[in-house]
């Protein structure tokens, strides 16, 4: 069979990116959703305070979102313009930046109407921390460091797995990073079966997260000095591997300070200062989206441009 002049899988992420600019996630039956219904009725059956039986929960998902991506490679593998589409398909399905910045706007909206009350309940779709008691600037604090952290998880981590092993790539990533947020969680429930799902989310987010890192730094012009700053100075001190790299990244890029107290239900951790300017508030909300917007769009293109050049290496190699 003749090759396409384009390669499928570089093709498939950028419409994938397109769409989800363009519509943000998909408004019903979204695929995601039936993945945390299975992962919900299999943690009935599986669940214990123990590793294993958490290893096995994560591993029977997992597992299956690699066997469907495999099948769809595999499926289309003689069908370009096929297996441009199922890419393309998969990119938008997992990635979340539009919906990120419309909540993130939301929100900020709120507080610029002078709103407290109705910004705090809307923040509940970015953070799972105690939002009841929160000022304006931690609101603002709260909304800048998810819009970091999720540019990272829910844009560029998966468009890096999507560069790398394609479809599988996506959908595996993807389950990861929603099993972490179903019971990756430290509190007496989850600690223990929770825990291989957070490990291998923090593995599978730390390319990302070192990419979003080095491209929030270039992303605004006079502030790479700043940023990266901020990463080497702060971001080991942050108890997460990844979160860390991107929050001191974004806090470099826009001139403030993040991190403080947050409060998770009965328990409370004092998270360390991410750059050294002054508080986020309620203006940078609206410059961390469109940091993000940057962000995004130069990991899409270093996602597709490293698949298209390993397409053209396989071909060299294969002649």
């Amino acid at each position: 069979m003749r090759r396409p002049w384009w390669d499928p899988r570089a093709a498939g992420l950028l419409l994938g990116y397109a769409a989800d600019r363009w519509w943000g996630d998909p408004r019903r039956f979204h695929p995601v959703a039936g993945f945390g219904a299975a992962a919900s009725a299999l943690e009935e059956r599986l669940y214990a305070d123990s590793r294993p039986r958490g290893v096995a929960h994560t591993a029977l998902l997992v597992g299956a979102a690699a066997g469907v991506g495999i099948v769809l490679e595999k499926a289309t593998a003689s069908h370009p313009v096929m297996r441009t589409a199922v890419t393309a398909l998969a990119t938008w399905t997992v990635l979340g930046g539009r919906s990120l910045e419309r909540e993130a706007t939301a929100v900020g909206d709120l507080l610029a109407a002078g709103d407290l009350p109705g910004a705090r309940g809307r923040l509940t779709s970015l953070v799972g921390r105690d939002t009841s008691v929160l000022d304006a600037s931690q609101v603002a604090r709260a909304v800048v460091e998810s819009v970091a952290e999720n540019t990272s998880d829910a844009v560029v981590a998966p468009l890096v797995w999507g560069a790398v092993a394609g479809t599988p790539g996506l959908l595996v990533h993807r389950a990861v990073n929603t099993l972490d947020a179903m019971v990756g969680h430290r509190d007496t429930r989850y600690l223990r079966f929770g825990w291989a799902s957070a490990r291998l989310d923090d593995l599978l987010n730390l390319p990302g997260a070192r990419l979003t890192g080095v491209l929030a730094a270039f992303a605004l012009p006079g502030r790479t000095g700043a940023a990266l700053r901020a990463w080497s100075r702060d971001a080991g001190s942050h108890p997460s591997p990844n979160a860390g790299v991107v929050e001191s990244s974004f806090a470099g890029a826009l001139g403030v300070r993040l991190g403080g107290t947050n409060r998770y239900g009965t328990r409370i951790e004092h998270r360390p200062t991410m750059g050294e300017g002054r508080p986020a508030g309620p203006s940078d909300i609206p410059r961390a989206t469109a940091l993000a917007r940057r962000v995004g769009l130069g990991a899409v293109l270093v996602a597709a441009g490293a698949a298209a050049a390993a397409a053209v290496i396989g071909r060299s190699d294969g002649r």
